[in-house]
Order: structure tokens, then sequence, then C-alpha cells
């Protein structure tokens, strides 16, 4: 299976220090699919690679060759994967407003019924699980529905180097035990749900809001 893992930090210069604290996570959590779960393909999707004014329009009301900045590519990637890994820092005790605006650009269509994992994180005590109760919504919404266990890193700088490994001290095999609750938990719903997919098209059954809000209308 594909699992997609959407960074949502783009703040690349400090303060804060150290800038961009979750590529650090981002890369911790890659290592631990590659070693626990080889059997799937994990692949990073950087919110900095994707500029704020470049998809305040949602996707569908570009024309396909007019799309700026890949998204193309990237919407192609989103309806091909399995499941996502969602990585956001905490903002005013909400999700990451770069991650939640390059997910709005696409809609639900692209993420829905596939199963996704909330990860946060910060530099302090809490680990970001305020802004992670607030994921479970928008998630939800959105249609990739989070499962139960969550990932919540505090004092992400003391735990992880800059490259992802592990700082002195820490033990790496008990932190991908930890991580490893909720990715199992995502794995096992990602194959359940590819199966099922597989014998019945759920867009067939209930239809996307793809270019108007009147598709949700009631009667």
């Amino acid at each position: 299976m594909k699992f997609l893992v959407f960074l949502g930090t783009v703040r690349d210069s400090s303060p804060p220090n150290p800038p961009r604290l979750g590529v650090r996570v981002a890369e911790a959590a890659l290592e631990c699919l590659s070693i626990r779960y080889e059997e799937h393909e994990a692949e990073l999707v950087d919110a900095l690679d994707y500029p704020l004014e470049s998809v305040f329009k949602p996707h569908f009301s570009y024309p396909k060759s007019k799309a700026p900045y890949g998204l193309n590519k990237l919407a192609a990637k989103i309806e091909s994967a399995d499941g996502f890994i969602m990585l956001s820092p905490e903002y005013n005790h909400s999700m990451s407003p770069a991650l939640a605006n390059l997910l709005n650009h696409f809609g639900s269509s692209l993420f829905s019924y596939k199963p996704s994992a909330i990860v946060t994180y910060s530099a302090g005590q809490w680990g970001g699980m305020r802004a992670a109760i607030g994921m479970r919504t928008f998630l939800s919404e959105l249609g990739c529905l989070p499962v139960s266990a969550m990932i919540h890193v505090p004092k992400a700088q003391e735990i992880f180097a800059a490259d992802g490994s592990m700082q002195v001290g820490e033990a790496q095999a008990s932190w991908f035990d930890y991580f490893g609750r909720t990715f199992s938990q995502l794995v096992w719903w990602a194959q359940a749900a590819k199966e099922h997919r597989a014998k019945i098209n759920p867009h067939n059954i209930v239809g996307d809001f793809k270019t108007d809000p009147s598709e949700r209308n009631a009667p």
C-alpha cells in the first residue's frame, strides 16, 4: 500500500529555534515506516513546496492544465494513496494553517474512504495535542477518518536530531513502539478499505461534492 506523509510546517527561519522542527519528526516517522512496515510505500508531501497563495482556489476550479506548482501531480498521488499521515505543529491551539489550506485545496473527493493518522509535536510540553483534537473533526469532514491512536511528541528538539535520528539518551525502539501503535491501526484500516473499494466503489454510492455546494443540499 501507499501512504502520504503530509508535513504542515512552513516556518523556515529563526525564531523559533530550531526552525521547521517538524522535519525531524517527519524523518523519524518515515524511518519507522521503512523499518517496521517495509512492505508498504511512504512518501513525504511538504507544505512548504506549495505556497499558500498558490493553493487558495479549489483544485476543481482550475482547468486541468492550468493548476500551478505541480498540484495536478499531487492530486494524482492523493487519489492513488491508500492512507495518510497528517503531521502538524500547534498554532494557537489549532493545526497548521498551511496544512489546512493545502488539504482544503483538494477537498474531500480525493481523500474520502481512506484512513488517516494524526501526528503532532511541539517544542514545549504538550506535544501539540490541542491541535490534534481539532484535526479529528477536520479530517473526518475531509473524508479520511483518523484512527483512534494518535502520536504526540513534546520537546521534539530534545528527542530527534536534525536528520530525524535519536538524540543521545533516547531509545529509537521505544519511540518506534509508540509510533507503531498508530501506524499499525492505519495499516489495518487502509488494507480493509482498499479491499472493500475494490469490491464496491463508494463514489458510486454517495455522490461527491466536486463543483458546487448545492451538491450537498437537502431536498
